[in-house]
């Protein structure tokens, strides 16, 4: 606290010394705005970007007789933006000079007439804005019922079957909701995702080398969802229904509210989804010299959502802003599983022994989560300090019920039954300066502190003729502290050509836990760490008026194991296979070196690596004192060398059509130790997804979107080839207040994969598949008066859905 009592006070001073130097080298740029007719527009919204500096806008609105001030730097050159509602968006390279009069520029009326629908311009739907590359989820919300699955169609993002999403690396990436850090599982965030409707997302932020100013712990980059918060004139809203069929069906419906005006702005949405999915996974594992393990589990996951998220902003003045929001969710999360085992000697092809298990599992989640911000505008360039303070809540209650059949050589069966209850509280604070020193000089400094506590109760019983009998070997109990101080500091400077940003980031992490039952055992780790972040961006040239630019950045950062993959206590899995901690875990920390290069911040491609020591990940071993039973767990294996490159290419709206096409190369090469021998792992994999729309008319669009992955990798699993074709249909009508979507998923059902895996005395392949084929129908009402969104005819690869005629 007195490091951020410092920071803020050092921040002060720097204002107060260097505002005079940062006026001295400005001057006034006037611009008046007129229609046609010499009217005034009032209330317009322009911006000025630099040319030479991409990262810096300017902006301003117009007064009541159309004049707009801006205060310029010297011998700059910027791009104008001016847009308002009824206007068609105006751009012009400018200029300014000292003493230059006032720059009047003349606004067309837009010839698209505002009724009670939204009239929606031309839109990216994938830009870059500095380190980040923004996904607008609108045209592919029209097909998903989730925001799971928009991740899922999210051009250059991937997921595995178990909710992990990656980005650059074959290590996962972080998941940020609104800015904060959801520190959850994999399973537990991709339940989270599921509950999201769709149409809740604002943007999807992918970062694929973050800057010193976010958290260490994203080895495999970030990716930050931001909600939808009250930003529409007026009152506005959509009612939305629809289900998909698989195997099994999902169906939802919900409504989103939204009202501003007089600086304060609400939002409310909510959603019931009810869904159901399968999931079949086949194994083949050596069991012994001579005899095979085959299982063979099917799952049906049946589940009931409600969700609500709500916020509250208010403009107290010009410089002044808060937000309040929110988000609630109640989830009912069942599964059905069964899992059939043979044991089969190799030699004669003669069945041994064959079980059958079956798992009953009912699981209550409550969610809440509740942040509160606040914004303070220093000056009309872009300097403001930001906090933001939140409180996240999961909570979770379960029952389980369990048998197993012995059908050869038959015998009685075997029962038992628990329940388990878990909570997690995560608080964080931060707080965030950007200052601009001078008008190519920017600095930026913060500091956090995020606090975590999780238990966990598990209670299980064996059923013995009838009685229950604790059962020991399931039953634990345990606590969880967690503890993240961080501070930062990095500044950005434009000089010629360049654009140089250097950062440092210090955090220090505590993290205790104890186990309670069976046994009492505990462990502690504090720890200081630094990462260092180095960006440097050059333009090369200027062709066809495009300006092209390259990129180099370095990148430390950290990955801490969890209390799971730290917990000493063994977990039943099957009767071949329990799952463990390791205690002695140690973190692994990766450098990345990444070099790419953009047309109008617009990435091509990119060429990087990424070099992991102390890499742990999830093994199988053999049980020493068991043959036949194998173990779960974590461990560190020495050092990975992954090479990745990347490329991204699309065209503009032509008239009715537009893609999106990208590829990803990766080649990892582990080396180090597996059961005490040496470990010599190479891997290479290929990704390839594309993104196509086709507006039919005025009123219908047709989407096509789609991915492949060769040669795959999950940890140190061997995946063959598989992919997914997805595709839709939509439809205004009403005057184009209701859409109508209908959609096809993994059309020819081949999001699925067979793995193999050998290493150490492990040998074993399988197949994994689920419901993933869908056709569904969507319908979405609006209703309202929006605010028009704002054009833009730079390079940029956008949705003809959204370019009208």
């Amino acid at each position: 606290m007195r490091l951020f009592l410092r920071l803020g006070v050092l921040s002060l001073i720097i204002i107060q010394t260097t505002l005079p130097a940062l006026w001295a080298q400005t001057f006034p740029f006037r611009v008046r705005l007129q229609e046609a007719n010499r009217q005034p527009v009032v209330g317009a919204t322009l911006r000025l970007t630099s040319i030479t500096d991409t990262t810096r806008h300017l902006y301003t609105i117009s007064d009541t007789t159309g004049l707009a001030a801006f205060q310029v730097q010297k011998g700059q050159t910027y791009r104008l933006l001016a847009t308002s509602v009824g206007l068609k968006a105006l751009q012009r390279v400018v200029k300014p000079v000292t003493g230059q009069s006032v720059l009047a520029l003349v606004m067309e009326e837009d010839n698209i007439t505002l009724q009670t629908v939204a009239v929606t311009a031309a839109k990216p739907l994938v830009t870059q804005e500095d380190d980040k590359t923004i996904v607008d989820p609108e045209p592919i919300a029209n097909t998903s019922t989730s925001a799971y699955e928009i991740m899922e169609k999210s051009p250059g993002v991937f997921l595995d079957p178990d909710g992990n999403v990656y980005l650059s690396s074959t290590t996962p990436a972080t998941i940020y909701i609104n800015g904060r850090e959801q520190k959850m599982s994999a399973a537990d965030i991709a339940s989270m995702l599921k509950s999201l409707p769709p149409n809740s997302i604002a943007k999807i932020e992918i970062m694929r080398t973050p800057s010193a100013r976010y958290d260490a712990a994203g080895s495999g980059g970030i990716v930050n969802i931001v909600l939808k918060k009250g930003v529409k004139i007026g009152l506005t809203g959509s009612a939305n229904a629809g289900f998909n069929q698989g195997r099994f069906g999902n169906q939802f419906a919900g409504i989103n509210l939204n009202n501003s005006q007089n600086g304060r702005t609400a939002y409310l949405n909510l959603n019931y989804t009810r869904r159901n999915m399968y999931e079949e996974i086949q194994t083949n594992r050596r069991f012994s010299p001579d005899s095979l393990l085959r299982q063979d589990a099917y799952t049906t996951f049946p589940a009931h959502t409600f969700y609500a998220g709500y916020g509250l902003g208010f403009e107290l003045n010009q410089r002044w802003a808060i937000d309040l929001d929110g988000r609630f969710s109640w989830n009912q999360n069942n599964s059905q599983a069964g899992n059939d085992n043979q044991i089969i000697q190799l030699s004669t092809g003669r069945l041994l022994t064959e079980n059958l298990n079956q798992v009953s599992n009912q699981n209550r989640i409550l969610s809440f989560s509740q942040g509160f911000s606040t914004k303070y505008k220093i000056d009309t360039i872009g300097s403001e300090l930001t906090t933001d303070v939140s409180y996240n809540l999961i909570g979770n209650r379960g029952l389980q019920d369990f048998t197993t059949q012995y059908l050869l050589p038959i015998r009685p069966g075997t029962a038992g039954d628990g329940s388990f209850d878990n909570l997690r509280h995560l608080g964080a604070a931060q707080i965030d300066l950007k200052y601009k020193l001078t008008p190519t000089i920017k600095l930026e400094t913060g500091a956090k502190t995020t606090a975590q506590y999780f238990t966990s109760e598990s209670a299980y019983f064996r059923k013995v003729s009838d009685r229950r009998i604790p059962d020991r070997f399931r039953t634990n109990t345990f606590n969880y502290r967690e503890n993240i101080n961080a501070v930062y500091v990095q500044a950005s400077k434009g000089f010629g050509a360049f654009l140089l940003k250097g950062g440092v980031r210090l955090e220090n992490t505590n993290m205790y836990g104890r186990q309670r039952v069976p046994a009492d055992t505990s462990f502690q780790i504090n720890r200081t760490d630094l990462f260092p972040y180095v960006y440097l961006s050059r333009r090369v040239a200027k062709i066809a008026g495009y300006e092209v630019r390259s990129y180099l950045v370095y990148r430390r950062s950290i990955t801490r194991p969890v209390y799971d993959y730290l917990n000493p206590f063994p977990r039943y899995v099957d009767q071949y296979l329990y799952e463990t901690g390791n205690p002695a875990l140690r973190p692994q920390f990766t450098e990345n070196y990444e070099v790419n290069i953009s047309v109008e911040d617009r990435p091509l491609f990119a060429l990087g690596r990424n070099h992991t020591r102390d890499i742990f990940t999830n093994v199988v071993y053999q049980d020493p004192n068991n043959r036949s039973l194998a173990f779960r767990t974590y461990d560190n294996l020495g050092t990975n060398r992954e090479t990745y490159f990347r490329i991204l290419a699309g065209i503009p709206p032509i008239k009715r059509y537009f893609f999106v096409f990208g590829g990803q190369f990766n080649y990892n090469d582990y080396s180090g130790l597996y059961e005490g021998r040496p470990l010599n792992f190479q891997r290479g994999s290929w990704s390839f997804f594309t993104y196509h729309q086709l507006k039919i008319d005025r009123r219908s669009t047709f989407t096509l979107n789609g991915f492949i992955r060769t040669n795959g990798q999950l940890q140190f699993y061997e995946l063959s080839n598989f992919g997914a074709l997805n595709l839709s249909l939509n439809r205004r009508f009403l005057d184009d207040k209701l859409m109508v979507t209908l959609t096809a998923n993994d059309l020819f059902f081949t999001n699925y994969y067979q793995f193999t895996i050998q290493q150490g005395s492990l040998s074993a392949n399988g197949l994994r598949r689920s419901d993933t084929r869908r056709f569904g129908l969507t319908l979405r009402y609006n209703f309202g008066i929006r605010k028009r969104e704002e054009r833009s005819n730079i390079f940029n690869i956008e949705s003809p859905e959204k370019a009208g005629n």
